[in-house]
C-alpha cells in the first residue's frame, strides 16, 4: 500500500514488515526540502498518573478527534513533506489513531530512554535530500499549518540558518525546525533532552525566530486537567 507521498498506516501486514516498508518508502520517494517529524512515543506518565482514562494522552479526543491525529493533520496541511510519526509506548493505539493518513511511521523501541531517541529515529527517516525537518510534539494540538509554513518559509529565506523557532511574547515554543546542519548533533543527544540546548547555542544569523499568532506554540497536554482545559477552549467533546 505504498504511495508516492510516503506510505499509509495499515494493518494488513506484520509489524516488522510494516516498519521496513514505511521507512523504506520515505527514502525511495524522497520529498520536499523540509520534512516533518512528529514525536508520539512517550509514555504519558503524568496523564495516566493523574487518572486519564485513555491508554495514552495522544489518543484522547479533542473536538471529536484523537490529539495525535490533529497534530498529524496540521503537518499534512502544511508544506512539509514527508511526514514521519515516531511511535513507541502504546504503539498499537497511536497507530490506529493515525490510520489511513498519508504518512510514514517508524517505531522507536528505545522510547523509554527519553525523547532524544525518538528525535534520532525521526531524523534518521528523513530523505537524504531534505535540508531540514520541522519537529512537532504529538501532544500539542493547537499548532496550525500556517505557523508550520511560516517557519519553513523563514528558514529557507535565511541562507545561513540552522534552525527556526516560533516566538510568543518573548518566549520560544514549538515546533522547531532543525536544519540538516544540526541533524548529527541532534541525533547524538541522550536521555530526555530535546534540541533546546543546540538551539540556544546558535547565534543570531543561524537562528530564525518567527512571531507566533497565538499561544498554541506553548500549550501542550500533560495531564487530564490540561485536556479538560483544551476541551473548554475548543468546545470539543470527548
Amino acid at each position: 500500500m505504498t504511495r508516492a507521498r510516503g506510505e499509509k498506516v495499515g494493518t494488513g501486514f506484520s509489524r516488522k514488515a510494516r516498519d521496513i516498508k514505511e521507512v523504506g518508502a520515505l527514502r525511495r520517494f524522497g520529498g520536499s526540502k523540509i520534512g516533518a517529524v512528529i514525536l508520539a512515543a512517550g509514555a504519558s506518565s503524568r496523564f495516566r498518573a493523574g487518572g486519564g482514562s485513555d491508554p495514552t494522552k495522544l489518543v484522547a479526543k479533542l473536538d471529536g478527534e484523537p490529539i495525535v491525529r490533529r497534530v498529524v493533520g496540521a503537518a499534512l496541511a502544511a508544506k512539509a513533506h514527508p511526514v514521519v510519526v515516531v511511535t513507541g509506548y502504546a504503539r498499537d493505539w497511536v497507530e490506529a489513531a493515525i490510520a489511513g493518513l498519508d504518512i510514514g511511521v517508524t517505531f522507536n523501541p528505545r522510547f523509554a530512554s527519553g525523547l532524544s531517541s525518538s528525535l534520532s529515529a525521526g531524523l534518521s527517516a528523513m530523505p537524504r535530500d531534505a535540508v531540514g525537518a520541522i519537529v512537532l510534539l504529538g501532544d500539542m494540538p493547537r499548532i496550525e499549518p500556517r505557523l508550520i509554513d511560516a517557519l519553513i518559509d523563514a528558514f529557507l529565506a535565511r541562507k545561513d540558518a540552522l534552525a527556526a523557532v516560533p516566538l510568543r511574547a518573548g518566549r520560544r515554543g514549538n515546533p522547531v525546525l532543525l536544519g540538516r546542519g544540526l541533524f548529527e548533533a541532534a541525533m547524538g543527544l541522550t536521555g530526555d533532552e530535546g534540541a533546546r540546548r543546540l538551539i540556544g547555542a546558535l547565534n543570531a544569523s543561524e537562528l530564525v525566530e518567527v512571531e507566533a499568532p497565538d499561544t498554541g506554540v506553548t500549550f501542550d497536554i500533560d495531564t487530564p486537567e490540561d485536556l479538560a482545559a483544551a476541551r473548554r477552549f475548543g468546545g470539543g467533546d470527548r
